[in-house]
């Protein structure tokens, strides 16, 4: 146990890492060069650099932004969120202004404003994936929200971090115009989708009930064939008051085309609900062990 603890140390500490130098090369390599803002403390910095341009020769730069605006928050998270908390992500955070102020400010997009959103959303939406899952954060918009949320319950902690970003973008708007503006909301959905694959991966699990008057055939047909558990719960057709096991069973996205064609093929009018299942933890998937 105590050498997968270790493990899982040295892994963190890699993802954090690498996570970060990703993250950077996104920031500064090519959402930068763009002038393109896409939420976050990188976003804000972009802005307060351009905003700063004629103060300071070449504005201020976006490490030294990032650490500044993030050291408040993290104080603000070790107060009242502890130090298990805060601990992880302030290193992150470090990291980050640490590889923001020393890598080069090479322009990888070549002023191209479609592989800029593309690439740099690919690259952010990667360095972050790494991030979280480290169970860390670098800060920023999201630590924020999560802190703001404490004082405004009414509202979800996704719609405060949803409210800060949009706000960014728009001041990017106003400083950058409306077609860097769009391009922006184009790289955080490219953002957003790779970090989830990301974290989550690729192997996305289904959930799939059956309703059918066949359900102990269907049952063990998958059971053999798929070498999955098959669940079966009583259930109620209200309006016909008739009752009948409806199956459940979790199955990869590769296992979903035998299941539909077994079933199917068992029972023609068997009735189908699939899911997503986003995690699932136990045996002939993830193990938590495993994690440890």
């Amino acid at each position: 146990m105590k050498k997968k603890i270790q493990n899982r140390w040295l892994q963190d500490i890699l993802f954090m890492i690498v996570g970060t130098v990703i993250i950077a090369l996104a920031v500064k390599c090519v959402f930068e060069p763009l002038d393109m803002v896409t939420g976050g403390f990188s976003g804000l910095a972009i802005l307060i650099k351009e905003m700063t341009s004629h103060l300071v020769k070449g504005g201020i730069p976006l490490g030294v932004t990032s650490f500044v605006l993030n050291v408040p928050i993290f104080i603000w998270a070790f107060v009242k969120k502890g130090k298990e908390f805060a601990g992880k992500s302030f290193v992150a955070m470090i990291l980050l202004s640490f590889w923001l102020a020393v890598i080069p400010a090479w322009d990888l997009s070549q002023q191209d404003l479609l592989i800029g959103c593309l690439f740099g959303g690919g690259l952010m939406g990667f360095g972050v994936g790494l991030v979280l899952r480290a169970h860390c954060t670098t800060g920023g918009t999201d630590m924020l929200a999560a802190l703001l949320h404490i004082r405004l319950k009414q509202y979800s902690l996704i719609q405060i971090m949803q409210v800060i970003d949009a706000l960014i973008v728009i001041a990017g708007l106003y400083l950058f115009g409306l077609k860097i503006a769009l391009y922006a909301i184009f790289a955080i959905f490219v953002m957003m989708k790779v970090s989830d694959i990301t974290v989550e991966g690729l192997n996305t699990s289904r959930a799939v009930y059956i309703m059918s008057d066949k359900s102990d055939e269907i049952a063990q047909a998958l059971m053999s064939g798929l070498d999955r558990g098959v669940t079966g719960l009583n259930a109620k057709g209200m309006y016909t008051h008739k009752e009948r096991c409806m199956l459940l069973c979790v199955v990869s996205k590769k296992q979903m085309v035998y299941l539909k064609e077994t079933a199917m093929a068992i029972d023609p009018k068997a009735f189908l609900i699939i899911s997503d299942a986003r995690e699932v933890w136990g045996e002939g998937f993830q193990s938590f062990a495993d994690k440890m």
